[in-house]
């Protein structure tokens, strides 16, 4: 069996905020490696650095020392066009607060990303993606919170990413509707084979990854493979 396409490599890195005369150290320290097509979780408790280093693989950060590749590509070191170029054509984002275009339908907020992108999908192809194919004409108001969740991811991947970072994504909704986001999550993952990662404090969340990855006080604690992968709809939380 052929070994996984490694994507992202982070070799010791740290990430150090200044505020004012407190140093808050972040990240202490951490090397991870992200496989192709991989869905993985990194849970941790608030404050573990996971958003930090989910926003250094995404280039909304940088790192203080240290080095994070993606597909051999030096992040640490690049200008900040060729971040903005990355972000753009490269990774897509979803976030626990959704950031649609009030104004907008649907469509129009998939639109948004697909009108910049060097290979987009139609945005009726990425609602139905994520089971909108009948609200694509609604406002952001006319939907719940988990319709809105769904047309933020098929914002998000209708540039047809390689990468889809995920903050959070069930973070402002409850658990039933939660489940509805994960298995649009994983629909995409496996349909796309794009590489996903969410970051979540919630530990029942972990038992859908392929790897779940531990983090406490900025670093990474221990890494487990899921021999019994779980799917959504599995879930109780």
């Amino acid at each position: 069996m052929a070994e996984p396409r490694r994507v992202f490599s982070a070799t010791g890195i740290t990430k150090v905020y200044h505020m004012g005369d407190v140093e808050v150290h972040a990240l202490r320290g951490v090397d991870l490696e992200l496989y192709a097509a991989e869905f993985t979780v990194l849970l941790g408790p608030s404050g573990s650095g996971k958003s930090t280093l989910l926003n250094i693989l995404g280039g909304l950060d940088r790192v203080t020392s240290g080095e994070v590749t993606y597909e051999g590509r030096d992040l640490s070191r690049a200008s900040e066009r060729d971040l903005t170029n990355y972000r753009r054509h490269y990774v897509g984002f979803v976030f626990q607060f959704y950031n649609l275009i009030p104004s907008l339908t649907a469509r129009e907020n998939v639109s948004v990303v697909t009108e910049i992108a060097l290979d987009p999908m139609r945005p009726e192809d990425a609602l139905e993606l994520v089971g909108l194919g009948d609200r694509m004409d609604h406002f952001p108001s006319q939907l719940s919170g988990g319709q809105q969740q769904r047309v933020a991811i098929a914002r998000a991947i209708a540039k047809r990413p390689a990468v889809l970072l995920c903050d959070e994504p069930t973070g402002a909704l409850d658990s039933e509707t939660g489940i509805v986001v994960l298995e649009a999550l994983m629909r995409v993952n496996r349909q796309m084979g794009t590489t996903t990662a969410i970051i979540t404090h919630n530990a029942d969340i972990a038992s859908i990854a392929d790897r779940v990855i531990y983090l406490s006080d900025g670093h990474i604690v221990r890494t487990e493979q899921n021999r019994d992968k779980k799917e959504p709809r599995d879930l109780h939380w």
